[in-house]
């Protein structure tokens, strides 16, 4: 098992501590609530509508292929979408400050073929704990032996055209996690140097809410839309091809671009700065100005702000960003971001080409 990294404050920064009390300060002078507001709740009405608007027309079987097809890409996509403005703030306890009201809603990760509890576990403890360092991080750690986002890892001939096939892989990881993901993640002793110690209750909710999503989105189709078998299939994988290739470009461009590093630990497993600085060096915002990816990505473009403040929902990183940043300029402690969703792009496609080179050095 993995021994726990430790992040030890060596320049003593004070940046931290700084931001927060200036984020706070906001909150308290504009007598405004850290958790969801009447525009998070329109939000989750809009995604959470338009998923049961597109399964809804697909199961009355009122449609021609081609509509069905377009239907299926669309119902992925919001699901995706349910994921990034719904269930990831509900899931951090940000959503609202009804704990109830965050697990009814968290569970609605469930039903979109993932499983709450596991990312729970692999996101908000490992992930925002170890973000991008190589064997803690599982989050960079996607098809391994096939696409290295790690220069700790080690590459080999495949990775080398691996900026030309990433992004097709990226479309399969939706299907993965219904069909496998999760069922490794769960059965495995450790995710990085978490110990694996699941409550009863929960291998029950695994297999309970699996069985619920095959029954909606295999079975029932099957039973009631007029297709043949082949046309289900090419309609299901649309349908995760969609809501996959949504998931994987927003999660890797906040940090898998150029701007960001990839920290190592020192001989005694330490990263020598503050946790919060680590954040700010291994993480990246993209259009962070644009109302639409705000809207669609549910604060994910804004990764900066949701790593420090995980428990803030996202609907107010938009104001918040401009605290951060200029706090940030202020200790010189890097603030990475790109203006548009097609610079981020463009950089992630250039780091995975990097990558791809085994004489790939942490220092490139």
């Amino acid at each position: 098992m993995l021994a726990k990294v430790k992040f030890i404050d060596v320049k003593k920064t004070g940046f931290f501590s700084t931001v927060r009390e200036r984020v706070d300060k906001y909150f308290t002078e504009n007598n405004i609530s850290k958790t969801g507001n009447a525009a998070m709740y329109f939000k989750t009405v809009f995604f959470l509508g338009g998923l049961i608007l597109f399964y809804g027309l697909i199961i009355s079987n009122q449609f021609g292929l081609i509509t069905m097809w377009v239907l299926s890409a669309l119902l992925g996509m919001f699901a995706a979408f349910i994921g990034f403005n719904i269930c990831h703030d509900a899931i951090h306890g940000s959503y609202s400050t009804n704990t109830t009201l965050n697990k009814i809603l968290g569970y609605l990760f469930n039903l979109i073929g993932a499983n709450a509890y596991l990312w729970s576990i692999a996101h908000n403890v490992v992930h925002h704990t170890y973000t991008n360092i190589h064997g803690h991080d599982e989050d960079i750690e996607i098809a391994p032996g096939l696409i290295r986002l790690n220069p700790e890892e080690k590459a080999n001939k495949i990775q080398r055209y691996q900026h030309y096939y990433a992004f097709f892989l990226y479309s399969l990881a939706s299907l993965s996690w219904v069909l496998r993901k999760d069922y490794i993640k769960f059965f495995k002793k450790n995710i990085g140097s978490h110990v694996n110690d699941h409550p009863k209750k929960e291998y029950v909710k695994l297999f309970l809410f699996k069985f619920l999503y095959y029954l909606v989105f295999i079975v029932l189709p099957l039973v009631f839309v007029d297709i043949t078998w082949w046309q289900f299939i090419i309609g299901f994988l649309t349908m995760h091809f969609a809501e996959g290739l949504v998931l994987g470009l927003v999660f890797q461009l906040a940090h898998v671009v150029e701007l960001t590093e990839f920290p190592d630990p020192n001989d005694d497993g330490n990263i020598e700065e503050a946790w919060a600085v680590h954040q700010m060096r291994t993480t990246a915002n993209f259009s962070r100005k644009s109302p639409i990816a705000a809207f669609l990505c549910g604060g994910l473009n804004m990764q900066v702000e949701h790593h420090l403040f995980p428990k803030i929902c996202h609907i107010h990183y938009p104001v918040i960003s401009e605290i951060v940043r200029e706090t940030a300029i202020e200790f010189g402690i890097p603030y990475h971001e790109y203006p548009t969703f097609g610079e981020a792009l463009v950089s992630h496609f250039k780091v995975l080409k990097r990558f791809s080179r085994p004489e790939m050095e942490i220092s490139a």
